[in-house]
């Protein structure tokens, strides 16, 4: 008589655990599509701005010797003055210089500086990305101008 009581509780078991098992069946991934969107997907800025570093220090010609001749010597040109920005940060950064009809992506790696001849009298904008801090000021340049950047 147990045995008949023994048998409809582990056939009910075992019956129940392979429905539970019936059913907890995965659902086969959703493939979604990318949303096209007048927007620019972008990578992290301090990553951006790396890359930016890297590929522009190829190519990029130094104003050391000017700017050096400039600061001892008193310019040979005088319509330009130097403008020199150190970089303080943990990060490489890429100095922009804008102004009335100049326009230059200065490279300058952690602990250096980074140096340009500029016209004279003239509101530049100097912007850039050290870290994840962002650098943007606006100057009017009329003689030799230095400043430090850090993050």
């Amino acid at each position: 008589m147990k045995s008949l009581f023994y048998f409809p509780a582990l056939a009910f078991v075992i019956l129940n655990s392979c429905e539970a098992t019936h059913h907890r069946t995965t659902a086969a991934p959703v493939k979604r599509t990318p949303v096209v969107s007048n927007t620019v997907i972008s990578t992290p800025p301090a990553n951006q701005t790396e890359t930016e570093y890297q590929t522009l220090s190829k190519t990029y010609k130094s104003e050391t010797a000017a700017v050096l001749t400039a600061i001892l010597n008193g310019s040979d040109d005088p319509d330009k003055t130097s403008l020199v920005v150190e970089n303080k940060s943990r990060c490489n950064m890429v100095l922009t210089v804008s102004g009335t009809n100049y326009f230059k992506k200065v490279p300058i790696a952690v602990g250096k500086i980074g140096a340009v001849m500029v016209p004279k009298n003239q509101n530049y904008n100097l912007s850039g990305m050290a870290c994840h801090s962002v650098y943007q000021k606006t100057k009017f340049i009329s003689e030799p101008y230095r400043t430090a950047v850090s993050d």
